[in-house]
C-alpha cells in the first residue's frame, strides 16, 4: 500500500514516476544507460544483478519485476532463486559467481569489501569495466529498493509480468513515454 496518500493505495513505481516526472526522468535515463548501455555484461545478466540485489534486500517488488525481466532476456526460470539460496550451486556462468559474491557482500557490509574481492572479480576474466558497470548496477538496485519500500509501493505477481515484459520490450527509456509532457 503506497504511504503517498495523494496516490492510489495500490499505485506502483510508474504511478510514483508519473506524480514526480522531473526527478524519475533523470533516474529512468540513468537506469537505461546502466542497464541498457554498452557493458561486458548481457542486459539479462545486469537485470539477474538487479534482480539478486533486491532479493537480498527483501524488495519483493524489484525482485518481482527484475527476475522477470531477467528471464525475458533468456535467463532461465529459477536462476535467480537459485542464486539467492546457493550461489556456488546456481546453474549459471561460474565466471558470473564472483561477480556475484561482490555484489552481495556490496549490499550486505559494504565496508567490509577488499581488494581481494575485485580481485576475484578480475580473475574471473572481468576488466575494471566491468566491475564498475556491476558496483552501478548494484548500487542503483541498492537506492531503487529503498525507495520502494519507502513509499510503501507493493504489486502483485501478474504486475511483475507485465512490468518485466514492458522492461524488456521497451527499456527503461520507454518508461520515460509514460511520464506525459517535459516538466
Amino acid at each position: 500500500m503506497s504511504y503517498l496518500k495523494s496516490l492510489p493505495a495500490d499505485a506502483a513505481l510508474l504511478q510514483v514516476f508519473q506524480a514526480y516526472p522531473d526527478t524519475a526522468r533523470s533516474l529512468l535515463d540513468f537506469h537505461e544507460q546502466v542497464l541498457r548501455g554498452p557493458s561486458s555484461f548481457t542486459e539479462g545478466e545486469r537485470e539477474l544483478f538487479a534482480a539478486y540485489v533486491s532479493g537480498i534486500n527483501g524488495c519483493a517488488y524489484c525482485h518481482g519485476v527484475h527476475t522477470v525481466t531477467a528471464e525475458a532476456f533468456g535467463l532461465p526460470e529459477g536462476v535467480v532463486a537459485a542464486t539467492l539460496a546457493d550461489l556456488d550451486t546456481a546453474p549459471i556462468d561460474d565466471r558470473l559467481k564472483p561477480v556475484l559474491r561482490y555484489l552481495g557482500k556490496l549490499t550486505r557490509t559494504p565496508a567490509q569489501l577488499t581488494e581481494a574481492d575485485a580481485e576475484a572479480v578480475f580473475a574471473a576474466g572481468w576488466d575494471e569495466k566491468a566491475l564498475h558497470d556491476a558496483v552501478l548496477v548494484c548500487a542503483m538496485f541498492n537506492f531503487m529498493n529503498r525507495m520502494v519500500e519507502g513509499l510503501g509501493i507493493r504489486a502483485d505477481a501478474q504486475y511483475a509480468v507485465e512490468s518485466g515484459q514492458r522492461l524488456h520490450d521497451g527499456g527503461y527509456a520507454g518508461l520515460v513515454t509514460l511520464l506525459g509532457a517535459t516538466g
